[in-house]
Protein backbone atom coordinates (compact mmCIF):
# COMPACT_ATOMS: atom_id res chain seq x y z
CA UNK A 1 0.00 0.00 0.00
CA UNK A 2 1.22 3.18 -0.40
CA UNK A 3 2.40 6.07 1.67
CA UNK A 4 0.23 9.02 2.34
CA UNK A 5 1.77 11.69 1.21
CA UNK A 6 2.85 14.86 3.21
CA UNK A 7 -0.09 17.40 4.34
CA UNK A 8 -2.38 14.18 4.63
CA UNK A 9 -3.91 12.91 7.41
CA UNK A 10 -4.82 8.95 7.81
CA UNK A 11 -6.67 8.38 10.51
CA UNK A 12 -5.48 5.52 12.98
CA UNK A 13 -8.73 5.94 15.49
CA UNK A 14 -10.74 2.67 15.66
CA UNK A 15 -13.26 2.32 12.94
CA UNK A 16 -16.44 3.98 13.87
CA UNK A 17 -19.48 1.26 13.70
CA UNK A 18 -20.56 2.76 10.03
CA UNK A 19 -17.47 1.55 8.77
CA UNK A 20 -17.38 -1.94 10.28
CA UNK A 21 -16.96 -4.79 7.91
CA UNK A 22 -20.24 -6.09 6.58
CA UNK A 23 -21.79 -9.21 8.63
CA UNK A 24 -22.21 -10.99 5.06
CA UNK A 25 -19.15 -10.12 4.09
CA UNK A 26 -17.97 -14.14 2.85
CA UNK A 27 -21.25 -14.86 1.07
CA UNK A 28 -20.53 -11.57 -0.94
CA UNK A 29 -17.21 -12.90 -1.39
CA UNK A 30 -18.93 -15.96 -2.82
CA UNK A 31 -21.63 -13.69 -5.39
CA UNK A 32 -18.48 -12.03 -6.56
CA UNK A 33 -16.48 -15.37 -7.23
CA UNK A 34 -19.60 -16.39 -9.34
CA UNK A 35 -19.91 -13.64 -11.02
CA UNK A 36 -16.11 -13.28 -11.70
CA UNK A 37 -15.86 -17.13 -12.73
CA UNK A 38 -19.01 -16.58 -15.51
CA UNK A 39 -16.42 -13.56 -17.08
CA UNK A 40 -13.93 -15.82 -17.11
CA UNK A 41 -14.89 -18.73 -18.03
CA UNK A 42 -16.83 -16.90 -20.91
CA UNK A 43 -13.33 -16.55 -22.77
CA UNK A 44 -12.58 -20.29 -23.26
CA UNK A 45 -16.15 -22.22 -22.95
CA UNK A 46 -17.16 -21.35 -26.67
CA UNK A 47 -13.78 -22.51 -28.07
CA UNK A 48 -14.65 -26.34 -27.53
CA UNK A 49 -18.13 -25.68 -28.54
CA UNK A 50 -17.23 -23.80 -31.50
CA UNK A 51 -16.41 -26.79 -34.33
CA UNK A 52 -20.42 -27.73 -33.66
CA UNK A 53 -21.77 -23.93 -34.08
CA UNK A 54 -19.49 -23.65 -37.21
CA UNK A 55 -21.29 -26.59 -38.49
CA UNK A 56 -24.77 -25.62 -37.34
CA UNK A 57 -24.70 -22.17 -38.79
CA UNK A 58 -22.48 -22.64 -41.63
CA UNK A 59 -20.20 -19.71 -41.45
CA UNK A 60 -16.14 -20.47 -42.87
CA UNK A 61 -13.12 -21.56 -41.04
CA UNK A 62 -11.88 -17.23 -41.97
CA UNK A 63 -15.15 -16.15 -39.98
CA UNK A 64 -14.96 -18.61 -37.35
CA UNK A 65 -11.87 -16.30 -34.98
CA UNK A 66 -14.68 -13.69 -34.65
CA UNK A 67 -17.07 -16.04 -32.07
CA UNK A 68 -13.96 -15.14 -30.33
CA UNK A 69 -12.30 -11.73 -31.06
CA UNK A 70 -15.65 -10.00 -30.82
CA UNK A 71 -15.83 -10.97 -26.65
CA UNK A 72 -12.54 -9.90 -26.27
CA UNK A 73 -12.45 -6.69 -28.40
CA UNK A 74 -15.46 -5.56 -26.37
CA UNK A 75 -14.30 -6.16 -23.23
CA UNK A 76 -11.01 -4.97 -23.45
CA UNK A 77 -11.29 -1.60 -25.01
CA UNK A 78 -14.67 -0.59 -22.54
CA UNK A 79 -13.22 -1.67 -19.31
CA UNK A 80 -12.16 1.46 -18.17
CA UNK A 81 -14.89 3.25 -19.03
CA UNK A 82 -16.85 0.37 -17.29
CA UNK A 83 -14.87 1.13 -13.66
CA UNK A 84 -15.41 4.58 -13.69
CA UNK A 85 -19.25 3.90 -14.48
CA UNK A 86 -18.97 1.83 -11.57
CA UNK A 87 -17.10 4.61 -9.41
CA UNK A 88 -20.02 7.00 -10.91
CA UNK A 89 -23.18 5.21 -10.78
CA UNK A 90 -22.43 2.96 -7.80
CA UNK A 91 -20.76 -0.21 -7.59
CA UNK A 92 -23.94 -2.24 -7.28
CA UNK A 93 -26.36 -0.82 -9.58
CA UNK A 94 -23.42 -1.45 -12.10
CA UNK A 95 -22.84 -4.76 -10.99
CA UNK A 96 -26.19 -5.68 -11.21
CA UNK A 97 -27.23 -3.78 -14.44
CA UNK A 98 -24.32 -6.12 -15.89
CA UNK A 99 -25.57 -9.54 -14.58
CA UNK A 100 -29.15 -8.54 -15.98
CA UNK A 101 -26.96 -7.39 -19.52
CA UNK A 102 -24.58 -10.47 -19.83
CA UNK A 103 -27.85 -12.71 -19.09
CA UNK A 104 -29.66 -11.14 -21.70
CA UNK A 105 -27.05 -11.56 -24.63
CA UNK A 106 -25.80 -14.86 -23.94
CA UNK A 107 -29.96 -15.60 -24.19
CA UNK A 108 -29.23 -13.61 -27.69
CA UNK A 109 -26.38 -15.86 -28.35
CA UNK A 110 -27.75 -19.33 -27.09
CA UNK A 111 -30.86 -18.91 -29.72
CA UNK A 112 -28.43 -17.40 -32.62
CA UNK A 113 -29.80 -18.17 -35.82
CA UNK A 114 -27.22 -16.74 -37.92
CA UNK A 115 -23.32 -16.45 -37.71
CA UNK A 116 -24.11 -11.99 -37.71
CA UNK A 117 -26.55 -12.73 -34.64
CA UNK A 118 -24.19 -14.87 -32.85
CA UNK A 119 -20.67 -12.44 -33.13
CA UNK A 120 -23.32 -9.43 -31.91
CA UNK A 121 -24.43 -11.29 -29.19
CA UNK A 122 -20.65 -11.94 -28.15
CA UNK A 123 -19.96 -8.36 -28.50
CA UNK A 124 -22.75 -7.65 -26.25
CA UNK A 125 -21.38 -9.80 -23.69
CA UNK A 126 -18.05 -8.19 -23.69
CA UNK A 127 -19.73 -5.00 -23.64
CA UNK A 128 -21.85 -6.05 -20.46
CA UNK A 129 -18.67 -8.01 -18.71
CA UNK A 130 -16.81 -4.85 -19.08
CA UNK A 131 -19.32 -2.90 -16.91
CA UNK A 132 -19.53 -6.34 -14.29
CA UNK A 133 -15.92 -7.11 -14.04
CA UNK A 134 -14.58 -3.95 -12.51
CA UNK A 135 -17.44 -3.34 -10.29
CA UNK A 136 -17.09 -7.17 -9.18
CA UNK A 137 -13.19 -6.28 -8.39
CA UNK A 138 -13.74 -3.05 -6.35
CA UNK A 139 -16.71 -4.47 -4.54
CA UNK A 140 -14.22 -7.09 -2.97
CA UNK A 141 -11.76 -3.90 -2.55
CA UNK A 142 -14.47 -2.27 -0.61
CA UNK A 143 -15.77 -4.92 1.50
CA UNK A 144 -12.89 -6.67 2.71
CA UNK A 145 -10.93 -3.95 4.60
CA UNK A 146 -9.14 -5.91 7.18
CA UNK A 147 -5.18 -6.72 5.93
CA UNK A 148 -5.74 -10.75 6.79
CA UNK A 149 -9.28 -11.31 5.68
CA UNK A 150 -8.40 -8.84 2.54
CA UNK A 151 -5.74 -11.00 1.43
CA UNK A 152 -7.70 -14.32 1.86
CA UNK A 153 -10.56 -12.98 0.02
CA UNK A 154 -7.89 -11.61 -2.88
CA UNK A 155 -6.60 -15.23 -2.65
CA UNK A 156 -9.64 -16.78 -3.09
CA UNK A 157 -10.30 -14.29 -6.36
CA UNK A 158 -6.96 -14.73 -7.67
CA UNK A 159 -7.58 -18.50 -7.93
CA UNK A 160 -11.13 -17.83 -9.94
CA UNK A 161 -9.83 -15.55 -12.47
CA UNK A 162 -6.58 -17.81 -13.49
CA UNK A 163 -8.43 -21.12 -13.13
CA UNK A 164 -11.75 -19.74 -14.61
CA UNK A 165 -9.78 -20.37 -18.45
CA UNK A 166 -9.68 -24.52 -17.34
CA UNK A 167 -12.94 -24.50 -16.02
CA UNK A 168 -14.41 -23.12 -18.90
CA UNK A 169 -12.43 -25.95 -21.06
CA UNK A 170 -14.51 -28.75 -18.78
CA UNK A 171 -17.61 -27.04 -18.55
CA UNK A 172 -17.54 -26.29 -22.45
CA UNK A 173 -17.01 -30.13 -23.06
CA UNK A 174 -19.25 -31.49 -20.84
CA UNK A 175 -22.31 -29.26 -22.42
CA UNK A 176 -20.87 -29.72 -25.80
CA UNK A 177 -21.14 -33.36 -25.70
CA UNK A 178 -24.23 -33.98 -23.67
CA UNK A 179 -26.24 -31.51 -24.45
CA UNK A 180 -25.91 -28.80 -27.42
CA UNK A 181 -23.45 -25.90 -28.27
CA UNK A 182 -25.81 -23.42 -27.75
CA UNK A 183 -25.77 -24.72 -23.32
CA UNK A 184 -22.48 -23.01 -23.64
CA UNK A 185 -24.06 -19.85 -23.53
CA UNK A 186 -27.25 -20.44 -22.01
CA UNK A 187 -25.66 -21.77 -18.53
CA UNK A 188 -24.76 -18.08 -17.94
CA UNK A 189 -28.33 -17.44 -17.06
CA UNK A 190 -27.68 -19.49 -14.19
CA UNK A 191 -24.58 -18.06 -12.94
CA UNK A 192 -26.23 -14.33 -13.51
CA UNK A 193 -29.40 -15.67 -11.69
CA UNK A 194 -27.40 -16.67 -8.53
CA UNK A 195 -25.27 -13.60 -8.18
CA UNK A 196 -28.15 -11.33 -9.11
CA UNK A 197 -30.16 -12.86 -6.33
CA UNK A 198 -26.84 -12.79 -3.98
CA UNK A 199 -25.89 -9.12 -4.76
CA UNK A 200 -29.48 -7.93 -4.51
CA UNK A 201 -29.55 -9.35 -1.15
CA UNK A 202 -26.32 -9.04 0.23
CA UNK A 203 -24.21 -6.22 -1.24
CA UNK A 204 -24.39 -2.49 0.10
CA UNK A 205 -25.54 0.24 -2.15
CA UNK A 206 -23.29 3.32 -2.49
CA UNK A 207 -25.01 6.68 -3.39
CA UNK A 208 -23.57 8.54 -7.08
CA UNK A 209 -21.29 11.16 -7.19
CA UNK A 210 -23.14 14.35 -8.86
CA UNK A 211 -20.01 16.50 -8.74
CA UNK A 212 -18.25 13.94 -11.21
CA UNK A 213 -18.58 13.70 -14.45
CA UNK A 214 -17.62 10.92 -17.11
CA UNK A 215 -14.25 11.82 -19.36
CA UNK A 216 -15.79 11.59 -22.52
CA UNK A 217 -12.76 12.43 -25.00
CA UNK A 218 -10.54 9.91 -22.35
CA UNK A 219 -12.96 7.22 -22.75
CA UNK A 220 -13.27 7.03 -26.93
CA UNK A 221 -9.28 7.42 -26.87
CA UNK A 222 -8.54 4.40 -24.48
CA UNK A 223 -11.71 2.73 -26.15
CA UNK A 224 -10.30 2.91 -29.44
CA UNK A 225 -6.98 2.94 -28.44
CA UNK A 226 -6.91 -0.77 -27.08
CA UNK A 227 -9.65 -1.37 -29.63
CA UNK A 228 -6.53 -0.91 -32.45
CA UNK A 229 -4.30 -2.71 -30.21
CA UNK A 230 -6.29 -5.76 -29.72
CA UNK A 231 -7.93 -5.80 -33.73
CA UNK A 232 -4.03 -5.41 -34.84
CA UNK A 233 -2.95 -8.67 -32.84
CA UNK A 234 -5.81 -10.97 -33.75
CA UNK A 235 -5.74 -9.74 -37.66
CA UNK A 236 -1.83 -11.32 -37.09
CA UNK A 237 -3.37 -14.20 -37.07
CA UNK A 238 -5.04 -14.36 -40.09
CA UNK A 239 -2.93 -11.74 -42.07
CA UNK A 240 1.30 -11.13 -42.65
CA UNK A 241 2.52 -8.87 -39.97
CA UNK A 242 3.88 -6.80 -42.59
CA UNK A 243 -0.14 -6.13 -43.95
CA UNK A 244 -1.15 -2.83 -43.47
CA UNK A 245 -4.46 -4.64 -41.59
CA UNK A 246 -1.83 -5.36 -38.53
CA UNK A 247 0.82 -2.90 -38.28
CA UNK A 248 -1.46 0.41 -39.62
CA UNK A 249 -4.17 -0.92 -36.21
CA UNK A 250 -1.09 -1.41 -34.11
CA UNK A 251 0.43 2.20 -34.95
CA UNK A 252 -2.93 3.67 -34.71
CA UNK A 253 -3.51 1.58 -30.78
CA UNK A 254 -0.42 3.18 -29.95
CA UNK A 255 -0.81 6.85 -30.88
CA UNK A 256 -4.24 6.62 -29.70
CA UNK A 257 -3.23 5.81 -26.15
CA UNK A 258 -0.30 8.32 -26.21
CA UNK A 259 -2.58 10.75 -27.18
CA UNK A 260 -5.17 9.02 -23.80
CA UNK A 261 -1.83 9.86 -21.42
CA UNK A 262 -1.23 13.12 -22.66
CA UNK A 263 -5.13 13.99 -22.15
CA UNK A 264 -5.11 12.34 -18.36
CA UNK A 265 -3.01 15.43 -17.60
CA UNK A 266 -5.57 17.89 -19.18
CA UNK A 267 -8.60 16.74 -18.09
CA UNK A 268 -11.10 17.92 -14.82
CA UNK A 269 -12.25 14.43 -14.28
CA UNK A 270 -9.61 12.08 -15.72
CA UNK A 271 -10.80 8.31 -16.59
CA UNK A 272 -7.92 6.72 -15.64
CA UNK A 273 -6.40 9.39 -13.07
CA UNK A 274 -2.71 9.04 -13.36
CA UNK A 275 -1.97 8.51 -9.51
CA UNK A 276 -3.36 5.17 -9.42
CA UNK A 277 -0.24 4.64 -11.66
CA UNK A 278 2.64 6.37 -10.10
CA UNK A 279 2.92 3.62 -7.10
CA UNK A 280 5.73 1.18 -7.60
CA UNK A 281 3.68 -1.83 -6.26
CA UNK A 282 0.51 -0.86 -8.43
CA UNK A 283 2.44 -0.76 -11.41
CA UNK A 284 4.46 -3.40 -11.04
CA UNK A 285 1.45 -5.48 -10.34
CA UNK A 286 -0.51 -4.40 -13.83
CA UNK A 287 3.17 -5.27 -15.67
CA UNK A 288 2.75 -8.68 -14.08
CA UNK A 289 -0.85 -9.23 -14.90
CA UNK A 290 -0.37 -8.34 -18.79
CA UNK A 291 2.52 -10.41 -19.06
CA UNK A 292 1.06 -13.44 -17.22
CA UNK A 293 -1.71 -13.14 -19.31
CA UNK A 294 0.24 -13.44 -22.29
CA UNK A 295 1.99 -16.31 -21.01
CA UNK A 296 -1.31 -18.04 -19.58
CA UNK A 297 -2.18 -19.01 -23.32
CA UNK A 298 0.47 -21.00 -24.30
CA UNK A 299 -1.02 -23.50 -21.38
CA UNK A 300 -4.91 -22.83 -21.99
CA UNK A 301 -4.45 -22.95 -25.84
CA UNK A 302 -2.13 -24.63 -27.00
CA UNK A 303 -2.07 -27.60 -24.59
CA UNK A 304 -5.65 -28.24 -25.42
CA UNK A 305 -4.81 -28.45 -29.65
CA UNK A 306 -2.28 -31.01 -28.09
CA UNK A 307 -4.51 -33.29 -26.26
CA UNK A 308 -7.21 -33.38 -28.82
CA UNK A 309 -5.31 -33.48 -31.63
CA UNK A 310 -2.36 -35.45 -30.88
CA UNK A 311 -3.48 -37.42 -27.76
CA UNK A 312 -6.81 -37.53 -29.07
CA UNK A 313 -8.60 -36.69 -25.50
CA UNK A 314 -12.30 -35.93 -26.01
CA UNK A 315 -13.68 -32.32 -25.01
CA UNK A 316 -14.38 -33.62 -21.36
CA UNK A 317 -11.29 -35.43 -20.99
CA UNK A 318 -9.40 -32.28 -21.55
CA UNK A 319 -11.10 -30.44 -19.19
CA UNK A 320 -10.62 -32.63 -16.71
CA UNK A 321 -6.47 -32.98 -17.36
CA UNK A 322 -5.97 -28.99 -16.86
CA UNK A 323 -7.74 -29.79 -12.96
CA UNK A 324 -4.75 -30.45 -11.33
CA UNK A 325 -3.39 -27.07 -12.23
CA UNK A 326 -6.20 -25.52 -11.20
CA UNK A 327 -5.63 -27.43 -7.55
CA UNK A 328 -2.03 -26.44 -7.60
CA UNK A 329 -3.23 -22.57 -8.55
CA UNK A 330 -5.32 -21.97 -6.07
CA UNK A 331 -3.36 -23.66 -3.50
CA UNK A 332 -0.27 -21.18 -3.99
CA UNK A 333 -2.90 -18.50 -4.95
CA UNK A 334 -4.24 -18.84 -1.58
CA UNK A 335 -0.36 -19.40 0.11
CA UNK A 336 0.97 -16.21 -1.44
CA UNK A 337 -2.14 -13.79 -0.82
CA UNK A 338 -2.84 -14.54 2.94
CA UNK A 339 0.94 -16.21 3.99
CA UNK A 340 3.67 -15.15 1.98
CA UNK A 341 2.66 -11.58 0.79
CA UNK A 342 2.03 -9.70 4.36
CA UNK A 343 4.99 -11.21 5.80
CA UNK A 344 7.99 -10.81 3.26
CA UNK A 345 6.29 -8.94 0.41
CA UNK A 346 5.90 -9.57 -3.24
CA UNK A 347 9.44 -8.61 -4.13
CA UNK A 348 10.84 -12.41 -3.92
CA UNK A 349 7.24 -13.95 -4.60
CA UNK A 350 6.36 -12.95 -7.87
CA UNK A 351 9.66 -13.17 -9.74
CA UNK A 352 9.24 -16.61 -7.97
CA UNK A 353 5.99 -17.33 -9.67
CA UNK A 354 7.10 -16.03 -12.65
CA UNK A 355 10.19 -18.19 -12.75
CA UNK A 356 8.45 -21.49 -11.74
CA UNK A 357 6.09 -20.70 -14.64
CA UNK A 358 8.70 -20.76 -17.32
CA UNK A 359 9.92 -23.69 -15.98
CA UNK A 360 7.03 -25.68 -16.16
CA UNK A 361 6.56 -24.42 -19.66
CA UNK A 362 10.21 -25.36 -20.71
CA UNK A 363 9.00 -28.66 -19.15
CA UNK A 364 6.25 -29.00 -21.71
CA UNK A 365 8.40 -28.36 -24.76
CA UNK A 366 9.13 -32.43 -24.32
CA UNK A 367 5.83 -34.04 -25.08
CA UNK A 368 5.42 -35.54 -27.62
CA UNK A 369 2.95 -37.88 -29.60
CA UNK A 370 4.12 -40.60 -27.35
CA UNK A 371 3.51 -38.81 -23.80
CA UNK A 372 1.63 -40.53 -20.95
CA UNK A 373 -0.40 -37.73 -18.52
CA UNK A 374 0.25 -39.24 -15.31
CA UNK A 375 4.36 -39.47 -16.46
CA UNK A 376 4.81 -36.25 -18.91
CA UNK A 377 1.28 -33.92 -19.09
CA UNK A 378 0.70 -33.88 -15.32
CA UNK A 379 3.86 -32.49 -13.92
CA UNK A 380 4.88 -29.79 -16.31
CA UNK A 381 1.15 -28.73 -15.79
CA UNK A 382 1.60 -28.93 -12.06
CA UNK A 383 4.57 -26.72 -12.32
CA UNK A 384 2.53 -24.12 -13.87
CA UNK A 385 0.09 -23.97 -11.96
CA UNK A 386 2.24 -22.75 -8.62
CA UNK A 387 4.14 -20.66 -10.46
CA UNK A 388 0.48 -18.54 -11.71
CA UNK A 389 -0.82 -19.13 -8.06
CA UNK A 390 1.97 -16.76 -7.01
CA UNK A 391 1.91 -14.38 -9.72
CA UNK A 392 -2.13 -13.90 -10.29
CA UNK A 393 -3.66 -13.43 -6.99
CA UNK A 394 -0.78 -11.09 -5.28
CA UNK A 395 -0.91 -9.09 -8.53
CA UNK A 396 -4.15 -8.32 -8.56
CA UNK A 397 -4.25 -7.46 -4.86
CA UNK A 398 -1.64 -5.10 -4.72
CA UNK A 399 -3.20 -3.81 -7.77
CA UNK A 400 -6.00 -2.16 -6.22
CA UNK A 401 -3.96 -2.08 -2.40
CA UNK A 402 -4.22 1.67 -1.32
CA UNK A 403 -6.73 3.39 -4.16
CA UNK A 404 -9.31 5.60 -2.66
CA UNK A 405 -12.83 4.19 -2.24
CA UNK A 406 -14.01 7.00 -5.68
CA UNK A 407 -11.00 5.41 -7.72
CA UNK A 408 -11.44 1.86 -6.67
CA UNK A 409 -13.40 0.88 -9.70
CA UNK A 410 -11.86 2.34 -12.15
CA UNK A 411 -8.46 0.32 -10.80
CA UNK A 412 -9.99 -2.37 -10.95
CA UNK A 413 -10.64 -2.14 -14.38
CA UNK A 414 -7.20 -1.34 -15.12
CA UNK A 415 -6.66 -5.28 -13.73
CA UNK A 416 -9.06 -6.68 -15.78
CA UNK A 417 -7.64 -4.46 -19.09
CA UNK A 418 -4.38 -5.62 -18.40
CA UNK A 419 -5.13 -9.17 -18.52
CA UNK A 420 -7.76 -8.87 -21.08
CA UNK A 421 -5.16 -7.08 -23.18
CA UNK A 422 -2.05 -9.27 -22.42
CA UNK A 423 -3.94 -12.51 -23.54
CA UNK A 424 -5.22 -11.28 -26.83
CA UNK A 425 -1.75 -10.17 -27.35
CA UNK A 426 -0.76 -13.75 -26.50
CA UNK A 427 -3.19 -15.49 -28.72
CA UNK A 428 -1.89 -13.15 -31.68
CA UNK A 429 1.97 -13.40 -30.74
CA UNK A 430 1.69 -17.32 -30.20
CA UNK A 431 -0.41 -18.25 -33.12
CA UNK A 432 1.62 -16.64 -35.55
CA UNK A 433 5.34 -17.95 -34.10
CA UNK A 434 3.21 -21.27 -34.06
CA UNK A 435 2.01 -21.42 -37.35
CA UNK A 436 5.33 -20.18 -38.66
CA UNK A 437 6.95 -22.78 -36.82
CA UNK A 438 4.92 -25.48 -38.33
CA UNK A 439 5.11 -24.34 -41.97
CA UNK A 440 8.94 -24.04 -41.86
CA UNK A 441 8.68 -27.58 -40.72
CA UNK A 442 6.57 -29.15 -43.90
CA UNK A 443 9.58 -27.34 -46.26
CA UNK A 444 10.75 -29.93 -48.40
CA UNK A 445 8.43 -32.61 -46.54
CA UNK A 446 4.76 -34.10 -47.76
CA UNK A 447 1.92 -32.53 -45.85
CA UNK A 448 -0.13 -34.90 -46.67
CA UNK A 449 1.09 -37.54 -44.61
CA UNK A 450 -0.01 -37.72 -41.73
CA UNK A 451 2.82 -38.38 -39.36
CA UNK A 452 4.30 -35.32 -40.91
CA UNK A 453 0.97 -33.32 -39.91
CA UNK A 454 1.22 -34.54 -36.48
CA UNK A 455 4.82 -33.86 -36.03
CA UNK A 456 4.61 -30.35 -37.48
CA UNK A 457 1.82 -30.03 -34.72
CA UNK A 458 4.24 -30.71 -32.11
CA UNK A 459 6.76 -28.40 -33.63
CA UNK A 460 4.02 -25.70 -33.34
CA UNK A 461 3.29 -26.59 -29.84
CA UNK A 462 6.59 -26.60 -28.69
CA UNK A 463 7.52 -23.61 -29.81
CA UNK A 464 4.35 -22.19 -28.17
CA UNK A 465 5.61 -23.35 -24.65
CA UNK A 466 9.23 -21.88 -25.43
CA UNK A 467 7.85 -18.39 -26.20
CA UNK A 468 5.48 -18.56 -23.50
CA UNK A 469 8.32 -19.22 -21.12
CA UNK A 470 10.13 -16.15 -22.64
CA UNK A 471 6.83 -13.67 -21.87
CA UNK A 472 7.57 -15.55 -17.91
CA UNK A 473 11.49 -15.25 -17.85
CA UNK A 474 10.66 -11.32 -18.97
CA UNK A 475 8.15 -10.91 -16.51
CA UNK A 476 10.35 -12.25 -13.47
CA UNK A 477 13.15 -9.15 -14.56
CA UNK A 478 10.09 -6.77 -14.63
CA UNK A 479 8.74 -7.96 -11.36
CA UNK A 480 12.20 -8.02 -9.70
CA UNK A 481 13.18 -4.20 -10.85
CA UNK A 482 9.74 -2.74 -10.34
CA UNK A 483 8.16 -4.50 -6.99
CA UNK A 484 9.69 -2.33 -3.31
CA UNK A 485 11.34 -4.44 -0.79
CA UNK A 486 9.22 -5.43 2.23
CA UNK A 487 5.93 -6.64 3.12
CA UNK A 488 2.99 -3.67 2.17
CA UNK A 489 2.66 -1.36 4.75
CA UNK A 490 -0.68 -2.07 6.96
CA UNK A 491 -2.20 -0.66 9.83
CA UNK A 492 -5.04 -2.50 11.30
CA UNK A 493 -6.37 0.28 13.59
CA UNK A 494 -6.52 2.51 10.03
CA UNK A 495 -9.28 4.07 8.44
CA UNK A 496 -10.15 1.57 5.36
CA UNK A 497 -8.09 3.55 2.32
CA UNK A 498 -5.56 5.90 2.51
CA UNK A 499 -6.24 9.12 0.61
CA UNK A 500 -3.45 9.80 -1.60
Amino acid sequence: MSQAPAGTSVSTSPRPPAEAPPRHRWWVLAVIGVAQLMVVLDSTIVNIALPSAQKDLGFSDGDRQWIVTAYALAFGSLLLLGGRLADLFGRKMTFLVGLVGFAGASAVGGAASSFEMLVVSRAAQGLFGALLAPAALSLLTTTFTDAKERAKAFGVYGAIAGAGGAIGLLLGGVLTEHLDWRWTLYVNLVFAAVAFVGGAVLLQRTTRDRGVSIDIPGAVLVGGGLFCLVYGFSNAESHDWGSVATWGFLAAGAVLLAAFTWWQTRAAHPLLPLRILLDRNRGASFVSVLISGAGMFGVFLFLTYYLQQSLGYSPIKTGLAFLPMVASLMLTSTLASSVLIPRIGPKPIVPLGMGVAAAGMVWMTALDLSSGYATDVLPPLIVAGLGLGLVMAPAMSLATAGVHAKDSGVASATVNAMQQVGGSIGTALLNTLATGAATDYLVGRDPRDPAVQAQAGLEAYSTAYWWSAVFFVVGLVVSVVLYRRGAPATDPDAAPVVHM
